[in-house]
């Protein structure tokens, strides 16, 4: 994971400029290491031949009772976050029963006290109309209740109102959590549909991740590029 400039490395992290490393992390210009430690280039392959092999003899068995040898990747179990922390939640999103089951783990968020100050409606609709004093109110989220996707409130902190001054824009109405939910879900799905040029006279047939129900109008690339030059 985020190596630049390496080769024959295994299972490691954040290495660069390096070579012939296994279960290192953190490493620059660096050769023949196995967990950081350094080792001559007989030793280094004498001992990694040692540990795949004891991977394999020995594999490492999760509570789901799935078995992880050599080459395999790090059991979920392993995972300092729980599913519903990570961008899979996004991509692949689980309840959690369904993450369970399939031995990953869950956080339960615990639900903060904070008291409103301030409900959305009451919110002046124009940012001229505020003053500084709006940092220090606990607002409301719109989406109140069980629809919020974070605590149900929210505050405006100083360099997001410097912001909405500078652009002339109002006030949010629900919390950065929910702000973020309305945008992934006017992101395209990762899925891809086989669909045909809809410029009359075009049957040029390609992917797109742009559903065949959706209203937009989509076109080849040469098309395309025809329609906006």
């Amino acid at each position: 994971h985020n190596i630049n400039g390496c080769y024959d490395l295994e299972y490691c992290m954040e290495c660069h400029a390096s070579s012939n490393l296994f279960a290192c992390m953190g490493l620059k210009h660096k050769q023949y290491c196995i967990f950081n430690k350094q080792y001559t280039k007989e030793e280094y392959k004498e001992l990694v031949f040692k540990i795949k092999k004891h991977m394999n003899d020995m594999p490492y068995t999760d509570k789901k009772g799935r078995i992880y040898k050599y080459g395999e990747f790090y059991p979920a179990e392993f995972s300092p976050f729980a599913y519903n922390e990570t961008i899979n939640q996004e991509f692949f999103p689980l309840t959690k029963e369904q993450a369970l089951e399939q031995g990953y783990t869950w956080l339960d968020r615990p639900k903060l006290e904070h008291k409103p100050t301030i409900k959305v409606e009451n919110l002046p609709d124009n940012i001229k109309d505020t003053d500084s004093s709006i940092l220090k109110e606990i607002i409301e989220c719109g989406n109140e209740g069980s629809v919020c996707q974070s605590s149900g409130v929210f505050r405006i902190i100083e360099s997001e109102y410097r912001f909405y001054k500078k652009m002339n824009l109002p006030l949010s109405r629900i919390c950065p959590d929910c702000r973020y939910k309305e945008r992934l879900s006017k992101r395209n799905p990762i899925k891809l549909w086989e669909r045909q040029c809809m410029k009359k006279g075009c049957d040029v047939k390609f992917q797109t991740s742009y559903a065949p129900d959706r209203k937009e109008i989509i076109y080849c690339e040469k098309c395309y590029q025809k329609e906006v030059e």
